[in-house]
């Protein structure tokens, strides 16, 4: 599974003894796969201003997981085609995502350990809102140019009743230049062909004769050409229309179609221009933000355990990595049981759903005798 709970007890010999126990019983019942997580000792300042720090790291914690979202799905958006080797893209410090979080350490030089909390958390803050703005401006430029291409190129799609023509026709199906004389296209239903071929020099005076040609078909019918003196254009469409014929709007412009066509081509190539370097910088940038969300995670369970647990710092994080979805629920039951003594009201409360504690609003989904963090990289597949 590509789901860890990231959990801490008292570093006291009692709770030692009850992580080993976790991970005897984890282990016999093949529930977890179990690490030690190491966090270092951090200036803590005074617990008031870990209470706000709390706070501010939850909501960081959010926009974090919320942002490599969105990167992994940039990652998705650009490969386009390519979308089976997505996963070599998105690694952390050059590793599989997994291997990160169960061999982390955390990076001093990044992020100094003997500076204050705050500061560490301000850098990280900094750092996570650098690499959003960036995102957005690189993934709009983007996705503009790529919007602009596919409209373009739906143009070249659908039927011969609404696709551009430009791409099919040439300047020999024409007559151009003349003062009197016009060539329209028409549509004809391949049912009628045949009845187009005996009819069209007949639907209106002044038709040129043999003047048909097939340039263009699809699965309802074809394009063929027709010259006419332009003074009965009208009268050309109107019975053309009453016997199913249907004459599109086009006038052939050199000029408009060599403009399509350097634009289609000009499109392609920034496209491919932009492909590179964008790529590059989601997957330099994708570990970045996944590196940063994972210390966040290292912070939070830092700052949750003094929290809970009190001075000195002494606490023991684990890292838990289920094995399999239905051995949740057990894994959560044995966690609740060991740890019980930490909160033996709550943890009742949770062992027992059928008690009610006057006073006292518990859920198993929120609540927990020990801190507790969720990381889950399924949400990124």
């Amino acid at each position: 599974m590509s789901e860890f709970w990231l959990i801490s007890a008292p570093g006291d010999q009692e709770n030692l003894q009850a992580l080993e126990r976790m991970n005897t019983v984890t282990s016999k019942s093949n529930l977890s796969y179990n690490t030690k997580f190491s966090i270092p000792d951090f200036k803590v300042g005074t617990l008031d201003s870990l209470v706000g720090l709390s706070d501010e790291l939850g909501k960081l914690d959010t926009f974090a997981e919320s942002l490599i979202k969105k990167m992994a799905q940039s990652v998705v958006d650009v490969m386009e085609d390519a979308k089976g080797k997505v996963p070599e893209n998105l690694l952390a410090n050059g590793v599989d995502l997994t291997s990160f979080v169960t061999h982390f350490e955390w990076d001093m030089a990044k992020y100094p350990a003997k500076q204050p909390l705050v500061s560490v958390v301000d850098t990280l803050a900094k750092q996570l809102a650098q690499i959003e703005t960036d995102l957005k401006s690189r993934t709009a430029a983007y996705n503009t140019l790529k919007t602009n291409l596919e409209n373009l190129e739906k143009k070249s799609m659908g039927n011969l009743f609404t696709r551009t023509l430009s791409d099919i026709v040439s300047k020999e199906d024409f007559v151009l230049g003349s003062e009197y004389l016009i060539t329209l296209l028409v549509i004809v239903p391949k049912p009628s062909y045949a009845q187009w071929q005996k009819t069209y020099e007949s639907l209106s005076d002044m038709v040129v004769p043999r003047s048909t040609k097939l340039i263009a078909e699809d699965n309802e019918g074809g394009l063929f050409t027709v010259t006419l003196f332009r003074k009965v254009i009208e009268d050309f469409k109107t019975k053309a229309k009453e016997n199913k014929f249907t004459v599109r709007e086009f006038y052939y412009d050199e000029k408009e179609i060599k403009r399509e066509r350097e634009e289609m081509s000009r499109l392609l190539s920034d496209k491919k221009q932009q492909y590179g370097p964008l790529l590059r910088w989601l997957k330099v940038n994708f570990s970045e933000a996944f590196v940063a969300w994972i210390h966040l995670k290292a912070l939070r369970v830092f700052v949750e355990s003094v929290l809970r647990y009190g001075l000195p710092v002494n606490f023991q994080a684990v890292l838990l990595q289920p094995h399999k979805k239905s051995s949740t629920k057990r894994l959560r039951e044995v966690l609740n049981s060991v740890f019980r003594h930490l909160d033996q009201v709550a943890a009742a409360s949770i062992l027992d759903a059928s008690v009610e504690i006057p006073g006292l609003q518990l859920s198993n989904q929120d609540y927990f005798p020990y801190v507790y963090f969720h990381i889950d990289l399924s949400l990124l597949d």
